[in-house]
């Protein structure tokens, strides 16, 4: 029924694009005009259009139409390439801050042209994120000329540039080019400093991400962190790893009839499906004899279990050279979505070390969080978001519900011609890398090129060795060779090229074909295995066939792929014995390419929901986050007023101060109990007074004279510094002990979420119960940080204008140093991170700041205690 309506009425997308069409004629209907200007007049015209953008006379949609009409017109002089319609089309949906699905070969870098333009008018700065730092140097370099024939500045942010005042310099470009790593990291390295003028980014205007479900949905899964090292003990991973290996692995035995329940065997089984693994009843209370403890799930034994969990998802989910390599005595990760190897990036929540403990590597130390967001949230931050990508239909849902992005599917400007053949099924592994391998074959004898895909670097290597012993020449791009990535696929087009690729490994770089490769068929496409996104088989199968040219597509698929063995082979199984299929035979049906298909949308929707899971609890931290970084900002601005700020602070540690009293409104003043105000005094603030000082009718009055006290004794001791100086020291020192707080919050956060999972064995909401422990959490760090900067303070000790002087100093050089230990740090995109080479001072050295106390009775104390991480 749906199908009938879409064919009388169209689809809501047909309709999108029928309304951009008519806006894109109006846009060619200028052509003839810009054609007859000359460069300088062209460049007035423009100029013109900017002048009005930026004294807002007009809005950028009343200057679309003749912007992207200059634009075009600069194109063909500047980079001999003119927009087509389908692009203009484009653009508008980038403008109007949708995703633009456009197939392979449809000039996606020239598309974002026409919106990034535009855009930067407005003088605050646009943004253009790529996959990997080449594309985005190139993009850069590329597009250069038609930005700088319409004024503007182009910057590229690639990691090779480690000096803050060149990424600034970028920032401050017109258009800045660079990977999401680079924008996220510099983000959160900027919410580190200590300074205003070395932070790098400016407002986050707009931006347009290139390949955006690869951005935006593959990557959603990791966060971005930068970690340092932990003084938290810990756990003993080498003991995990072989009580680990000490448990027996079992199954899970389904009923035989409705009154029966399924029951496991073993000491833990493994559900591949969900990548968990359910230690059962037997194995609990082996493992509590192994650990030698009572009770394994008690919140003491809470890392036990939890380390012992990963132990066994480290030897029996995740497989060597698939998910990870071993390379000069490292775990390194591999990217699932790429192939290439993840250097630096580690497996959070002690995964890692679980990995090194059962490869017999050197198990490097724990760390903790010192700053970390989501993608997600990254780019929510945007006043307005855009992406293009070739596939995002297919994620539809998604965009919309996560970051309120709409899907719209541009037509090509060519049909594609390209033959996309049903998939091919074997019974086994090895009867289909034969056929794989026999197909290859005679690609390279007619001379036809051929690319295929694998899934994993095991499964390319395995493809390497067949065809070497076929001594059939190929050339394999796998995270061993990403260097010359951009070579090899360019070249993947040439006459009797044969090239094996891991998943989307050369993305976005475009395989040129000759003539004579045309005339041959054009690009072959075999992939060796369906992935679990049919986003990303859509994706190898568009590396063919791009702007109408002639080219082929198949799969070759076996019931022992992880996806159909998993997921579907039971149903294609009992087909292929029906049919009495022999060895080396294979079926090919539309009935089977839709159950393969149906199992990729099981594991696509398990996939979204663990993306969303991911994000809810970030939406948690991210509130927090927001709060704490736009105070921080505020103690960068020297025109702040931090003077009223610690006014509030000290009537709120009274307030806190008379309520551990006890001390309540309306309580009769000869119960109040004026020695603990006086201990507390003495030993917080080092200031010693009488109950005859601070004798009181009432609790305002009491409130009152306490606060007065306080004040005036520190503004005495103050006052020998000049008003910029005192200022300065307050500023810094309160900035140092927001990080130092703020940093032991996350490592409690990330305490508690490793741990929250077990109240669900109690029927409560976890993410609930983690939403109102965090919370509890955050208020209490809110507290201490204002009572510490209060107690900090009172310990300054300033004898005379000098001391305040070399206090000011000591303040610039330990500001100094805790730059250079920011800029230090390593930079992960997971969790457990290597030391930084931030100075370490003994507990019992003079604390730096001047206090004249030892460094663990000053700055050196924790924030949060330890029973907040524990959930108490």
């Amino acid at each position: 029924m749906i199908n009938i309506f879409s064919s009388i009425f169209g689809t809501s997308n047909d309709r999108e694009v029928k309304r951009y069409r008519k806006r894109a004629n109006e846009i060619t209907a200028l052509e003839s005009k810009y054609e007859a200007l000359n460069d300088e007049e062209l460049k007035l015209s423009f100029e013109e259009l900017k002048k009005q953008v930026q004294s807002e006379e007009k809005a950028l949609s009343d200057v679309l139409t003749e912007s992207f009409a200059i634009t075009r017109e600069a194109s063909k002089r500047t980079l001999n390439m003119r927009h087509y319609d389908v692009q203009l089309i484009g653009g508008m949906v980038l403008n109007d801050g949708r995703i633009a699905e456009m197939k392979t070969g449809e000039g996606k870098t020239l598309v974002a042209t026409l919106p990034v333009i535009l855009n930067a008018m407005t003088g605050k700065g646009v943004h253009v994120v790529t996959v990997n730092d080449y594309l985005a140097s190139r993009d850069a370099k590329e597009l250069e000329p038609l930005y700088n024939f319409l004024g503007f500045q182009v910057g590229a942010l690639i990691g090779s540039l480690k000096d803050d005042g060149e990424r600034k310099e970028q920032y401050l470009a017109d258009i800045t080019y660079g990977t999401n790593n680079e924008f996220g990291f510099d983000y959160l390295r900027d919410n580190m400093h200590y300074d205003l003028e070395e932070k790098v980014q400016r407002e986050h205007n707009f931006v347009i991400v290139d390949e955006v479900d690869s951005i935006l949905i593959d990557e959603a899964r990791t966060p971005l962190i930068i970690s340092g090292p932990t003084n938290h003990k810990s756990a003993d991973y080498a003991k995990s790893n072989q009580i680990a290996l000490a448990l027996e692995k079992g199954e899970v035995i389904e009923p035989k009839s409705a009154e029966e329940k399924p029951y496991s065997t073993g000491d833990f089984t493994v559900d591949e499906k969900n990548k968990a693994v359910l230690i059962t009843e037997q194995g609990i209370e082996k493992a509590e004899k192994l650990y030698e403890v009572d009770n394994l799930y008690s919140l003491e034994n809470a890392m036990y279990s939890h380390h012992l969990d990963q132990a066994l998802k480290a030897n029996y989910i995740f497989e060597k050279d698939v998910d990870y390599v071993v390379k000069d005595n490292e775990v390194i990760i591999v990217d699932e979505f790429t192939g290439r190897l993840s250097e630096g990036r580690r497996f959070s929540e002690g995964l890692h070390q679980a990995l090194e403990a059962k490869e017999s590597v050197t198990i490097q130390d724990e760390s903790q969080t010192l700053a970390d967001i989501t993608f997600q949230n990254y780019f929510r931050m945007y006043g307005k978001l855009a992406g293009m990508t070739g596939t995002a239909q297919t994620e539809a849902t998604e965009f919309a519900e996560i970051y309120n992005l709409d899907v719209v599917s541009i037509p090509t400007n060519v049909p594609v011609t390209r033959l996309d053949r049903n998939d091919l099924i074997y019974k086994s592994e090895r009867e289909k890398f034969e056929a794989v391998s026999k197909k290859i074959k005679e690609y390279n004898e007619k001379g036809q090129p051929v690319l295929v895909g694998t899934a994993s670097i095991e499964k390319s290597e395995h493809l390497h060795n067949l065809l070497t012993k076929a001594k059939i020449p190929h050339t394999v791009l796998n995270a061993k060779q990403h260097e010359k990535e951009g070579k090899i696929v360019e070249d993947a087009g040439q006459k009797g090229a044969v090239t094996i690729a891991t998943n989307m490994a050369g993305r976005g770089v475009d395989i040129k074909l000759t003539e004579e490769t045309l005339s041959l068929g054009g690009l072959a496409i075999i992939g060796t295995e369906r992935h679990e996104s049919r986003r990303i088989d859509n994706q190898l199968r568009g590396r063919s066939g791009r702007q109408g040219d002639i080219g082929e597509s198949q799969f070759y698929l076996s019931l022992e792929d992880n996806l159909l063995r998993i997921f579907g082979s039971d149903k294609i199984k009992g087909i292929m014995e029906r049919i009495g299929i022999e060895e080396g035979e294979h079926i090919e049906s539309k009935m089977v390419t839709r159950a393969v298909e149906n199992a990729q949308k099981k594991v696509e929707t398990m996939h979204f929901e663990s993306r969303k899971h991911l994000l809810e609890y970030d939406d948690v931290a991210n509130k927090q986050r927001k709060v704490i970084y736009a105070f921080r900002n505020d103690l960068l601005d020297p025109e702040y007023d931090i003077m009223s700020k610690l006014d509030e602070n000290r009537l709120e540690y009274i307030q806190d101060l008379l309520a551990n009293a006890e001390i309540i409104e309306g309580m009769p003043s000869e119960d109040y109990n004026y020695e603990f105000i006086i201990t507390k005094f003495k030993e917080e603030l080092n200031l010693i007074i009488t109950q005859e000082d601070i004798t009181s009718e009432d609790y305002d009055a009491l409130e009152q004279k306490l606060v007065s006290i306080i004040k005036e004794v520190y503004e005495e001791k103050m006052g020998v510094a000049a008003p910029e100086q005192k200022s300065e020291i307050e500023r810094v020192l309160y900035l140092q002990i927001l990080d130092n707080a703020w940093r032991e919050h996350l490592y409690s956060m990330d305490t508690l979420k490793a741990g929250i999972g077990l109240r669900g064995y109690n029927q409560k909401d976890p993410l609930v119960e983690y939403k109102k422990e965090s919370y509890n959490m955050f208020i209490d760090l809110i507290g201490n940080i204002k009572n510490e900067i209060i107690k900090v303070l009172f310990t300054v000790q300033l004898q005379s204008n000098d001391d305040a002087q070399k206090e000011q100093e000591a303040l610039a050089k330990m500001k100094a140093e805790m730059e250079e230990a920011t800029e230090n740090l390593v930079t992960n995109l997971d969790q457990e991170a290597i030391a930084s080479s931030e100075k370490k001072i003994a507990r019992n050295e003079p604390c730096p700041c001047g206090s004249g106390k030892k460094y663990k009775q000053c700055c050196g104390k924790s924030g949060p205690k330890r029973g907040l991480a524990a959930g108490n």
